[in-house]
């Protein structure tokens, strides 16, 4: 069964970069080729120093009759903006909101390309099978969350929409799995059946 989690688990770990000294051309040429609208610019460590976007090689270009010489340290956007590896799905796409992004170069601790994830990547999370997230819950709910014995909770899921039912020992102890429940990645929704026991 595979948790998406963290940006690791649905990045596009293939990716295609540019040096500094790369020449505009080149840049266009790979970016139409990979029908990318934007590439990082990487060091010789590997570290991303930049990014080249579309805007950015418009911008230089227009007007100009030496853009030719024009090179990816010349066009790039610094500092670049760059999520790291172990960031949350949720995080990233929060970032990605926030500005003019389609991807993003994912990094490891030392700022060293590890790959790029883009708004279709985030979105897989909603593609996970209704079984995967199923066993999830049923892993988070009832392994984790419910003391052995102390209550009788049934999760289904249809489409990414969780069914909550059974008996719980509090309302409170029925919020918290429900909040739980709508955390799980490709979770769209959650309907709470749970009742809490009568007390004798």
């Amino acid at each position: 069964m595979k948790h998406l989690r963290t940006v690791n688990d649905v990045m596009t770990h293939a990716v295609v970069s540019v040096d500094r000294e790369m020449p505009i051309h080149d840049i266009v040429g790979a970016m139409r080729r990979w029908g990318f609208s934007s590439v990082p610019v990487v060091s010789g460590e590997g570290r991303v120093v930049g990014v080249v976007s579309e805007a950015d090689l418009l911008a230089k270009a227009e007007g100009t009759d030496d853009s030719h010489r024009v090179t990816a340290g010349q066009l790039m956007t610094v500092p670049p903006v760059t999520v790291p590896k172990d960031a949350t799905i949720a995080g990233a796409a929060r970032l990605m909101a926030r500005g003019p992004f389609k991807r993003l170069p994912v990094v490891d601790g030392d700022g060293r390309l590890m790959g790029v994830v883009s708004r279709g990547d985030l979105l897989k999370i909603y593609l996970r099978p209704d079984g995967d997230i199923a066993e999830e819950l049923r892993d988070l709910l009832t392994a984790r969350l419910i003391p052995s014995g102390s209550a009788i909770v049934h999760a289904h899921v249809d489409q990414g929409v969780v069914r909550l039912e059974g008996e719980v020992s509090d309302p409170g102890t029925a919020e918290v799995l429900a909040r739980v429940a709508r955390a799980v990645p490709g979770v769209v929704d959650v309907v709470s059946r749970l009742h809490a026991q009568v007390p004798a």
